[in-house]
C-alpha cells in the first residue's frame, strides 16, 4: 500500500485573484448564515477553509514546466516518530485488489504519537471519520471493537477483521467477532476500506479493516523491545526480532500483558506470539508461512445498573465471571508477479480458536446480588458456557493489466472458500467457586449446537480508464452460503428442543466506482455497492446473552453509497471530505417488551429498515510550512476528524426512532509539536449521545436498554527518542478523568452499563538495532 501515493494528473488554470475573492465571500457569508451547533459551525468553516484552499492551489496556473500526463512517485518509506503524513488513502490498485474509486485510509502507526502498549483506540484509530468504538479493555474484555456510520461495534461484529490480508475473526458469518487483534506495536500500517468493500472482500456492510504486521528489516539481524507500566498494575512487554538472509526473511514477536484493572475484579493477563518466514526462490515469487498465537484470562467485573454506575462506576458488584478465548491462525501466502502484466496473489488460512466463559447467571440483571446462600453457606452454581471455532479459508486473487487503445486498464478477479465449524455448549452447571473452574458439575448442557457453513465467492472488478483523469469500476460478486445446524437447545420450561436444519442462499452483489482525478494530488471519487448479512443459526442461539431471541428473524440487506474528494495541497493540507447513505433493510437490534406477568425484557429481533446519512471528514494542516526556515523551531501540525451520522428508522413500530449506537457527531481534535527527537501529541475526541435500543429508551430497570450519554475525552502522549536506537514513551488516559460508558450489553462482560477506564497514566521505554 502507498499511502498518498496515486495516479495524478495535471492541474486547470483560472484567475487567481477572482477565486481568492470568492472564497473570502463564501466563508464569511456561509459562516454567519447558519444557525447550527457550535460544533457544526467550526466545522463546517474548517472545510470551506480547506476546500476552498485546495481549489486555490488545484486551479492555479502551473509554473512547474512539466508536461501535462501521468505521473508515478516512487514509494516513500515513513520512520521515526513523527506526526508527519499519518493519515493517507490507498492506491488506485495494489495486492490484486482495486481500490479506485472507493473510500479508503491508510494509517501509519509509526508516524503517529499514540499510546500502543495500551492499543487505545481513540488515540491509534480516532482519526477514522466516524469510527465508534466499545471501550470495555478496563471492565472485562480487552479487544476493543470498531464500528462504522452508525454500526454496532461490538468486537467488530459488521466489520470484515482481517492481519496480513486473511481474516482472523471467529466466523465469517455465523460469528463475525473479532476475539483477537495484533498488538499494536507490531502493526506497520492499517487499511480501511468502508462499505464498497463487499465486492472484493465479503458482503458486510461495514466495511474492512486490515492489520498489516511489521516486515523483516532488510539485514541478517533486527532487534526491538519496550516495556510499559502504568495504573492499576498494568506491564506490557514486546520484543520483536527479524532479519534478511538471502532468499529468506524472518519475523516475529511476543507480547505479555497484564492489569489489575481499574474496577475490582477486572485483572486480565495476555499473551501474544506471531512468526513469519517468507522465501523468495526468484524475484518474481515470494512464499510465506506465518503462525499467530494468544492466550489469555480475564476477570470480567459485571455490567452495572444506572443507580450503580451514578454511585459510583468503579464498583464491581461480580466476583466469579472469567473468560478465556485462546487464538490459533495459521496462514500461507503465495504472491507471484508473473510478467509485467499478470500477478497473482494467494492466501490459505486455518484457526483452531475457542472461547470459555464461567459467571454467575445473569437473570436478574445487575442488580441481582452475587451473595453466599444463607442455606447452604455457599454461592449459587455458576454457568458454564464453550465455544469452538474452526475454519479454513483460502482467497485466489489475480490483476491483469491490459491497454484500449491508449488508455491502462486493470482486471482483478478471484474467489474464497471458507468451511466453518462452530460449536457451542451453553447452560452448562458449573462450580459454588470464584475462581477460573470450568469444571462442570452435571455433564449435560442445556444447548448443545453444531454449525457448519461452507462459502464459495466469486468475484470481478475492472478499471476501465477512460481518460487519463476519469476511470469507471464496475463490479460484481456472488455469494454461495450453506449453513447446517444440529443439535439440541432448551426451551423456557427446560425441555429439548432438536435443532437440526440446512439451508442454502445464494446472492449476488454489484456495485460500481467513479474516479476523477482532478489534479496531481487530489481526487473526486464515487461508489454505489450492494451489502448483505445473513441471519445464522448460530445468531438464533447468542453466546452468554439475557435476551430472548425471534426465531424468525431475516436476512439483513442493503448498500452503501459513497461520494467525496480527497487529497493534498502540496505539504500545507491533507483532506478527504465525504458523504454517505447507508441502507439496512431488515436490521437486527433490541426492543423492549412486557411478558404477561408485567415484567420487563428484551427481544432480538428484526427491528425494521434504517437509512444512515452523513457525512465524513478529516484535515491535517501543518501550519509551519507556509513560513520559510520555520523548520528549527520545529514542525507543528492539527488534525480535524469528524463525522455526522443521521441514523433513523424508516419502517415499523418505530419509524422516526434514532438507530442503536449511532451518535449523531463524533468529532476527534489532534494537536501535534515535533522537534528534534521529541514530539507530544494532544487529543480530544467527544461523541454525542446514542441509544441502546430500538425503543429509544432513556431510562429502564433493565440495564440493557437506556441513554448512553455524550461524552468527551482528553488523551495527552509524548515521546524522545536518545542515544539513536532508544526511545522514552509516557501519557496521560482520559486526561480529565471523565466517567462516561460506550456500551450497554444484554450478554458478557455484564450485562447492563460496561464502564469505560478512567484516568490512567503510563510510561515506557524501549529500543530498536
Amino acid at each position: 500500500m502507498d499511502i498518498n501515493s496515486t495516479t495524478i494528473n495535471p492541474a486547470c488554470k483560472t484567475n487567481q485573484n477572482h477565486f481568492q475573492v470568492f472564497r473570502k465571500k463564501i466563508i464569511s457569508r456561509t459562516y454567519f448564515k447558519l444557525h447550527q451547533p457550535p460544533m457544526l459551525k467550526i466545522n463546517i468553516v474548517l472545510w470551506l477553509t480547506i476546500c476552498s484552499g485546495s481549489l486555490f492551489a488545484q486551479f492555479a496556473p502551473d509554473t512547474s514546466g512539466k508536461a501535462p500526463g501521468i505521473y508515478n512517485f516512487k514509494e516513500i518509506s515513513i520512520t521515526g516518530i513523527r506526526n508527519i503524513k499519518g493519515m493517507g488513502h490507498l492506491k488506485d490498485e495494489g495486492n490484486c485488489v482495486i481500490y479506485a474509486g472507493k473510500k479508503t485510509e491508510g494509517l501509519l502507526l509509526d508516524s503517529v504519537d499514540a499510546n500502543t502498549a495500551q492499543s487505545n483506540p481513540r488515540q491509534l484509530l480516532g482519526r477514522l471519520p466516524g469510527a465508534v468504538f466499545s471501550e470495555t479493555q478496563g471492565s472485562g474484555f480487552p479487544s476493543n471493537g470498531i464500528g462504522f456510520r452508525g454500526l454496532d461495534p461490538t468486537q467488530s461484529i459488521e466489520t470484515n477483521t482481517r492481519q496480513n490480508g486473511y481474516n482472523i475473526s471467529a466466523d465469517i458469518f455465523g460469528y463475525n467477532e473479532s476475539y483477537f487483534i495484533p498488538p499494536f506495536e507490531a502493526v506497520q500500517r492499517i487499511e480501511v476500506i468502508r462499505g464498497a468493500s463487499s465486492l472484493q472482500f465479503g458482503p458486510q456492510f461495514g466495511g474492512v479493516i486490515n492489520y498489516i504486521i511489521k516486515q523483516a528489516p532488510d539485514k541478517p539481524f533486527g532487534f526491538e523491545a519496550e516495556a510499559t507500566v502504568g495504573s492499576f498494575g498494568f506491564v506490557n512487554l514486546f520484543t520483536a526480532l527479524g532479519g534478511t538472509v538471502k532468499k529468506f526473511s524472518y519475523y516475529g514477536y511476543f507480547q505479555f500483558g497484564t492489569a489489575q484493572g481499574w474496577r475490582p475484579n477486572s485483572d486480565y493477563r495476555q499473551y501474544n506470539g506471531f512468526a513469519r518466514i517468507q522465501y523468495k526462490p526468484i524475484d518474481k515469487i515470494t512464499i510465506g508461512l506465518e503462525y499467530t498465537a494468544m492466550q489469555n484470562r480475564i476477570h470480567m467485573p459485571g455490567g452495572l445498573d444506572d443507580a450503580q454506575f451514578a454511585a459510583d462506576p468503579r464498583a464491581s458488584y461480580r466476583a466469579r465471571n472469567w473468560l478465556t478465548s485462546p487464538w490459533n491462525i495459521a496462514a500461507l501466502t503465495f504472491d507471484y508477479n508473473i510478467n509485467s502484466h499478470v500477478d497473482l496473489s494467494v492466501r490459505a488460512a486455518y484457526m483452531h480458536s475457542a472461547r470459555n466463559l464461567v459467571w454467575r447467571n445473569e437473570d436478574g440483571g445487575p442488580q441481582t446480588l452475587d451473595t453466599i446462600s444463607p442455606a447452604t453457606n455457599q454461592y449459587d452454581n455458576r454457568e458454564v458456557e464453550r465455544e469452538q471455532f474452526d475454519n479454513f479459508t483460502i482467497e485466489a486473487r489475480v490483476a491483469v493489466k491490459y491497454n484500449i487503445r491508449k488508455t491502462h486498464n486493470t482486471l482483478a478477479a478471484g474467489v474464497r472458500f471458507y468451511d466453518g465449524l462452530l460449536g457451542r455448549q451453553e447452560g452448562g452447571l458449573g462450580t459454588t467457586a470464584s475462581d477460573f473452574d470450568l469444571t462442570l458439575v452435571d455433564p449435560m448442557w442445556e444447548d448443545n449446537l453444531r454449525f457448519t457453513t461452507i462459502n464459495v465467492a466469486p468475484f470481478v472488478e475492472n478499471i476501465f480508464r477512460v481518460t487519463p483523469r476519469f476511470s469507471i469500476t464496475p463490479g460484481f460478486r456472488f455469494e454461495f452460503i450453506r449453513s447446517t445446524a444440529e443439535g439440541y437447545t432448551s426451551d423456557e420450561n427446560g425441555d429439548e428442543l432438536d435443532a437440526a436444519g440446512a439451508k442454502n442462499r445464494f446472492i449476488p452483489l454489484a456495485g460500481i466506482g467513479l474516479q476523477v482525478n482532478t489534479t496531481y494530488t487530489t481526487q473526486l471519487y464515487a461508489n454505489c455497492s450492494q451489502a448483505y448479512r445473513p441471519i445464522d443459526f448460530a445468531q438464533l442461539s447468542p453466546f452468554g446473552s439475557t435476551s430472548r431471541i425471534d426465531p424468525n428473524m431475516k436476512d439483513a440487506s442493503g448498500f452503501n453509497v459513497d461520494l467525496g474528494w480527497r487529497g493534498k495541497v502540496k505539504s500545507y493540507f491533507i483532506y478527504d471530505l465525504s458523504a454517505f447513505y447507508l441502507q439496512y433493510n431488515n436490521r437486527v437490534g433490541l426492543v423492549q417488551k412486557t411478558d404477561d406477568n408485567g415484567n420487563l425484557y428484551t427481544l432480538r429481533t428484526n427491528v425494521a429498515n434504517s437509512a444512515h446519512i452523513g457525512a465524513e471528514t478529516y484535515i491535517e494542516v501543518f501550519p509551519m510550512r507556509f513560513i520559510p526556515g520555520s523548520e528549527k523551531y520545529g514542525q507543528f501540525s492539527f488534525y480535524n476528524s469528524f463525522s455526522y451520522i443521521h441514523a433513523r428508522y424508516t419502517s415499523g413500530e418505530f419509524k422516526g426512532n434514532y438507530v442503536e449506537n449511532a451518535p449523531a457527531f463524533i468529532e476527534r481534535l489532534g494537536i501535534t509539536y515535533a522537534i528534534a527527537d521529541f514530539s507530544t501529541t494532544f487529543n480530544y475526541s467527544y461523541t454525542t449521545k446514542s441509544y441502546s435500543d430500538a425503543g429509544n429508551t432513556v431510562y429502564s430497570e433493565d440495564a440493557t436498554v437506556g441513554l448512553i450519554p455524550a461524552y468527551g475525552v482528553f488523551d495527552l502522549s509524548a515521546a524522545f527518542k536518545f542515544l539513536k536506537h532508544y526511545h522514552l514513551k509516557a501519557g496521560v488516559n482520559n486526561l480529565g478523568g471523565a466517567n462516561y460508558f460506550t456500551k450497554r450489553t444484554d450478554e458478557y462482560p455484564g450485562p447492563g452499563i460496561i464502564p469505560a477506564i478512567g484516568r490512567s497514566f503510563y510510561v515506557g521505554l524501549g529500543a530498536n538495532f
